[in-house]
């Protein structure tokens, strides 16, 4: 299967130090060797970049790895084909324009009983199930809120919806972004960790790396990232328990829905 990276935070920051370790599992320490991408939020624009070759050995993801780009959200992936050629087509995370705002969308799973109808306003470029996956969901949005973006609260809620009967089908853990807030769905595995002061040093398993945040940061920063499996060896990553879907806003966790049951809890202020 393959891998996830996400980045919420509440001031413009770099992933450069989380990418340095994520890159490695894209043929290095990991399987995940069919391509690689990832999204960063800045303002109105995105900059994505897709790479079909294995990340540890893209010169694209060299570039990203030493450019410090500062975003509010980030969304990265490193795949491992179950559905689709490895192509740049089929390459992850996808994006589309909705409301006016550009989503970025980017899974880990296989969920393949699942064909929707599509009504046309939003149509896979590639052959994956994620992309269609993708798709419908926002083809899904737009039929329950029309021309109007809803509130975060709300929008939280259909997604919780829409999720629900899709995490029954297969493996399901997914990242979306539309700029202002980050939401995951932890199917089997997904982890995070809030950065916020005070800030400690911190060392990647998959890289003799480390970093004191310390030195790089102010004390008003916190930033929430979230991942297939923890990339640092010394910090308390939370495991986000199968069936659940979040809400990341300003580098918080606000909202936590079981997606198998009733609602868990809501997360404001923690």
């Amino acid at each position: 299967m393959c891998q996830l990276l996400g980045m919420n935070c509440n001031t413009p920051t770099d992933i450069c130090f989380s990418f340095t370790g994520f890159q490695q599992r894209g043929g290095g320490t990991d399987v995940h060797a069919d391509g690689w991408g990832i999204a960063f939020f800045e303002g109105k624009g995105v900059r994505l970049f897709l790479d079909p070759q294995p990340s540890v050995r893209s010169s694209i993801a060299e570039l990203v790895r030493n450019y410090p780009i500062h975003s509010l959200n980030v969304i990265a992936h490193i795949r491992k084909a179950t559905q689709g050629a490895v192509s740049l087509e089929n390459t992850h995370p996808f994006m589309r324009e909705l409301w006016g705002r550009y989503w970025v969308f980017a899974h880990n799973g296989n969920l393949p009983q699942f064909q929707p109808a599509l009504d046309g306003d939003f149509v896979p470029v590639g052959n994956t199930d994620s992309e269609l996956i993708f798709c419908w969901m926002l083809q899904s949005l737009r039929q329950r809120f029309g021309d109007a973006p809803p509130s975060r609260e709300a929008l939280f809620s259909a997604l919780h919806e829409l999720t629900c009967p899709l995490a029954g089908m297969g493996i399901f853990n997914y990242l979306l972004s539309n700029g202002d807030c980050l939401f995951a769905h932890s199917s089997t595995e997904l982890n995070y960790i809030i950065r916020h002061a005070p800030f400690n040093v911190a060392h990647l398993k998959d890289e003799d790396v480390m970093v004191d945040f310390s030195q790089v940061t102010t004390p008003n920063d916190r930033v929430a990232i979230i991942a297939t499996q923890p990339l640092t060896d010394n910090e308390p990553w939370v495991n986000m328990p199968a069936g659940t879907l979040w809400m990341f806003h300003d580098g918080e966790a606000v909202i936590q829905l079981d997606t198998q049951h009733s609602p868990v809890s809501s997360l404001d202020g923690v």
